[in-house]
């Protein structure tokens, strides 16, 4: 196993044109489209068994962190006693249901009691759906009910961050530190381990940006292909190729419209990705030589993509809502024999009238949102952790004993909290490093760079539209691959220093010179990797609500706003 890699230029260096055939026969076409393949940045990347054992070995690892000791607090903590009982609500009858006050309890004995009343709620189901099928296989009594498919999608996320590194920056050591720093981070343990919506979020945005990722690499070797065999056709140099079936583009579709059925949210990331997406086809466009890349870009791969993207993301979205849309006592549900259509409208059924009826009043609750809350914090103050959320706090005296694990405070007072901190280490140095990523990708066009960027903005700048509206620091779990991309991109940088073939006075390296800077550089990203890992293991304890003396939860509460 290699570095395999020596910086975020490496996966994009374009050759000369002197390097490529000048005029390619039959013979010489497959050497032209290495070419090709090489100047559009579509290499062709084999890692062997190594590039899935060491993703698999560390999403075993994850696994074992986010399901030990899950079932503690058993309890419903912050909005898990909203989404848990709705996603049992969804399994007695498609929809949500009105709970009475303090249900809780019946629900954790195993016994919930819920009303016929139909409930009315902002989120779109599918999120809730997972949810449901933990509890359909452990039921309630347990927490492992309501948080085991948290914690699957957890694992899930771990092991795409560490096979989209890997593939992105061609290094399966990379790809193995991302996804050791995803499997770590609290941030990403703690929403792993709750029953909230975003985790789920999380895992289809990473999914489809993984599927994005490789739409890119399929569709620029489909276009070297045929620059290389049309090369000396001067009409189709103008035009360029269609391209119609991209499979890896309807699978980013088809998780897209998942992410958005878990939270409205996720539109942004539809929309960011969308435009990345044009933006590299007319890029590679333009890099085989098609003359008039913008109009074929946009013609020929754009429209194409709406035609075949957005009816694959509505589809699947319409899906979620099946138990909504084929029972008639959902709150809303029968909205439209009340408001009959008016012209076409006629033409829609009345299901899917209601259906919209029901989102523009959802709508207009998300936009509306400014109620102040205790925890609530300002996208300005996420990338620097300044309001983490406490899902959970339990102090307790000498002597009381800790039920959800039968412990006893031995000393004058203890803690047990679950507290959604991020590691500082990771999170700071992320901050730090998206500059870098924004320089790098300034500096030398590394489309890496970009995609990370889109990340950013599609899951932090959107919500600064929104300045008045209450936000959580917990949606930064939606651009949480992003964050740890970014500091894969500059340990890719660092890997880097000092290995080139030659110094910057044109010097030539010795062999031994690029070996020695390797192994250091090497040394330097694992001693970051593993000085992560202990400051995880140092506040493990306020992630996982272990029962500790009151002193040592306060040590780890290094800033007021923590607290």
């Amino acid at each position: 196993m290699s570095a395999a890699v020596t910086g975020p230029q490496a996966d994009d260096a374009e050759p000369t044109p002197a390097q490529a055939p000048t005029e390619p026969s039959s013979s010489a076409r497959t050497a032209h489209q290495r070419w090709l393949e090489n100047r559009l940045s579509a290499h062709r990347f084999s890692p062997g068994i190594w590039g899935w054992l060491v993703p698999a070995v560390v999403a075993a690892f994850a696994a074992a962190l986010r399901f030990t000791g899950i079932g503690n607090p058993h309890q419903l903590i912050f909005d898990e006693t909203y989404y848990a009982k709705d996603a049992y609500a969804l399994l007695q009858a498609g929809y949500e249901l009105t709970w009475p006050e303090e249900a809780d309890g019946d629900f954790l004995a195993g016994n919930p009691q819920v009303t016929d009343e139909p409930s009315y709620v902002v989120h779109p189901p599918l999120g809730k759906w997972l949810i449901a099928v933990g509890i359909r296989l452990f039921g309630t009594e347990t927490a492992l009910g309501w948080r085991f498919s948290a914690a699957v999608a957890g694992v899930v996320g771990v092991l795409l961050v560490a096979l989209i590194a890997q593939r992105m920056f061609r290094s399966v050591f990379l790809g193995g530190v991302a996804g050791v720093l995803t499997a770590v981070e609290g941030h990403h343990l703690v929403m792993s381990r709750v029953a909230l919506l975003d985790i789920f979020l999380m895992m289809f945005v990473l999914a489809a940006f993984g599927a994005v990722v490789m739409d890119r690499y399929s569709s620029r070797r489909r276009l070297a292909s045929w620059a290389a065999a049309h090369s000396a056709d001067a009409a189709a140099e103008r035009c360029g190729p269609v391209l119609w079936w991209r499979p890896w583009q309807l699978a980013a579709a088809v998780l897209l419209g998942c992410a958005v059925a878990v939270k409205l949210s996720a539109l942004a990331f539809f929309a960011v990705f969308g435009i990345l997406v044009v933006l590299w086809d007319l890029q590679a466009r333009r890099l085989v030589g098609v003359r008039r890349w913008v109009r074929s870009g946009l013609l020929r791969s754009g429209l194409p993509a709406v035609i075949t993207v957005l009816p694959a993301a509505a589809v699947t979205y319409l899906i979620s809502w099946s138990g909504w849309l084929f029972t008639t006592g959902g709150w809303g549900r029968m909205w439209h024999q009340d408001n009959p259509a008016e012209g076409l409208g006629v033409l829609v059924p009345g299901p899917l009238r209601s259906l919209w009826n029901y989102h523009a009043s959802a709508t207009d609750f998300h936009t509306g949102l400014a109620d102040g809350h205790e925890y609530a914090s300002g996208p300005w103050t996420w990338l620097f952790m300044g309001r983490p959320v406490s899902m959970h706090y339990q102090g307790l005296s000498r002597g009381e004993e800790y039920e959800h694990t039968n412990e006893v405070c031995a000393v004058d007072s203890c803690s047990s909290a679950v507290l959604d901190l991020a590691n500082p280490l990771i999170w700071w140095a992320a901050a730090v490093a998206l500059i870098v990523v924004v320089l790098l990708w300034l500096g030398r066009r590394d489309w890496r760079c970009g995609a990370i960027l889109a990340g950013y903005v599609a899951g932090w700048l959107v919500w600064l539209l929104f300045p008045d509206r209450t936000m959580f620091f917990f949606y930064t779990i939606g651009f949480h691959p992003f964050v740890i991309l970014a500091l894969t991109a500059v340990a890719a940088a660092v890997l880097g220093i000092g290995t080139g073939a030659r110094h910057r006075r044109s010097v030539p390296r010795t062999a031994a010179q690029i070996l020695s800077a390797r192994q250091r550089n090497t040394v330097l990203v694992l001693c970051f990797v593993l000085l992560a890992v202990a400051v995880s293991v140092f506040f493990w304890p306020v992630w996982t609500a272990e029962l500790i003396p009151y002193d040592q939860w306060q040590l780890r509460m290094w800033l007021q706003s923590w607290v």
